[in-house]
This record gives C-alpha cells, structure tokens and sequence, in this order.
C-alpha cells in the first residue's frame, strides 16, 4: 500500500474513532474515493490496534486503578466504586463480543455500502445530539454508574459492528440516556472501547500471521503506529473541546455525509 495512503487512512481512524462520526464508514468511504477500493477489514483491525495504544496510554492511570482494585476485591466484601466500574467494563464488552462472531468478516464487510452508512449516520448522529442536549443538567459520573447500566451500554457497544453507527458515538449516547454527565459518558464510551478493540485487535494480528488477508506487514504495524499518535492527540482534544463545541457540530456533519451518501444511491451510483 502507498505510504501516503497509510498515513491517511491512520489519521483517519484517529479522528473517526474518538469523534461520533464512524470509523468503519470513513475508512471505507476513503479506500472507495481516494484509494484504489476497500483496504480490506484486517488493515483496518491493525489501524484499531492503533487507537486501542492511545486509549491504554491516555488512561494508564484510570487503568492502573482499576486493575489494583479488581485484585484487592475478596469474597464477601461489597464492590467500591472502582471494583463496580471494572465489573461493569468486564460485562458490558460481552454483548458486542458476541455480536462480531455472529456477524463474522464476511457479514462486517457486506455492511459496508452507501445505504447502510447513509443511514446510520442520520439516525445515530441525531440520536446522540437529542441525548447530549437533553443530558445539559446530569452530573453522574462513570465511577457512579451501576453495572446494570454499564452492560446496557455494552449492548449499544454491539450496534456499532454497523458501519456508520459510531462506537463512541452510540455509547455516548447510551450512557448520556442513562444518568451520565457528558465528558463523564465520553470517558466510560473511551474506557469500554480498550476489551473489545484488543479483541479485534488479536484477531487482525492472527490473520495477518496467517498470511491469507493480502495486507503487508509493514503497512499494517505502520498504520497502527501513527493511529496510535494521532489518536493520543485526538482523545485530548475531544475531552477538552466536547463542553465548548457540543455535539452539533457532529450532527451537521453526519447529516450531510448521509444525505450525500443517500443522493448516490437513489442516483444509481
């Protein structure tokens, strides 16, 4: 694959995976625009093992908590706060997990086409703006949220397998619904994404071992370097920006890539 290509497509999935926008769509649409077609699911998956570095760094202290306080729980004794949010990560990855081996590669890809991410990205995209504008006076934290509430948004994780739905997007939105205060519903939809993308992850690092997929070695580690550096980035500003921009900003966007997407096909394209 040309260098440039996998510097693009890198920085594409940096920014696509933490802003509500859709990976999975964006780097289709790119491989269908710019490049010379789809890419293929496991250079994607390598460029997901990407971001999953940035959000294990960005967090190392989130995740060193909850690593200590898993290890100090013993039987009989009650869950703290930090006990309860990674039982609640824990569970809440199952629904999604199960969803992708149901769906397989073949189905993951067969979603990828103009309907389906036209679609997805008006309904989700306008989902997730009523549910952060309706969410302007909650103030509960991620440390706060019941497990219940943590698999429920494992559930919405699953919809995501669904190009142009957004796993942190519709995430958000599920936990915004549920009680969470806004950048607290965006640091649970950043921590919930580290089981489920090292699944993926290992997944695409199995298969490229096994040689079948027709993606490069050298593209696949390059690209999962440099989405691993810009999704740093992209993390920080989300976290920093989402209570100046909001989400309309999204929204607008998402509206106009589907209504565009959706010309296309009634066009015949």
């Amino acid at each position: 694959m040309p260098l440039v290509d996998i510097v693009l497509l890198a920085v594409l999935q940096a920014l696509t995976e933490f802003l509500p926008i859709s990976s999975s769509a964006h780097l289709y649409l790119y491989g269908e625009w710019f490049g010379a077609g789809y890419q293929g699911l496991i250079f994607d998956l390598g460029l997901h093992l990407g971001t999953l570095a940035a959000v294990l760094l960005y967090f190392r202290a989130d995740w060193r908590r909850l690593i200590l306080a898993a290890l100090d729980w013993r039987p009989g004794r009650p869950l703290n706060d930090d006990q309860r949010l990674a039982v609640g990560l824990a569970l809440a990855t199952i629904p999604g997990g199960l969803a992708a081996l149901a769906l397989g590669d073949d189905g993951a890809t067969a979603l990828r086409n103009y309907l389906v991410i036209g679609c997805t990205q008006i309904v989700f995209g306008s989902l997730l703006w009523w549910a952060f504008w309706r969410a302007s006076g909650a103030s509960q934290g991620e440390r706060s949220l019941s497990i219940g509430a943590a698999v429920l948004i494992g559930c919405a994780q699953a919809l995501a397998l669904v190009p142009g739905v957004s796993r942190s997007g519709v995430t958000m939105t599920a936990g915004l619904l549920l009680g969470l205060e806004r950048t607290a519903a965006a640091r649970f939809s950043f921590l919930l994404a580290v089981p489920i993308t090292a699944a993926a992850g290992l997944h695409g690092v199995v298969e490229l071992l096994r040689g079948d997929s027709g993606t490069e070695h050298t593209s696949f580690w390059l690209g999962a370097s440099i989405s691993a550096v810009a999704g740093y980035a992209c993390i920080h500003f989300f976290l920093t920006m989402i209570r100046r921009i909001g989400m309309l900003p999204f929204l607008l966007y998402r509206l106009a890539l589907g209504g565009f997407l959706l010309a296309l096909v009634f066009l015949g394209h």
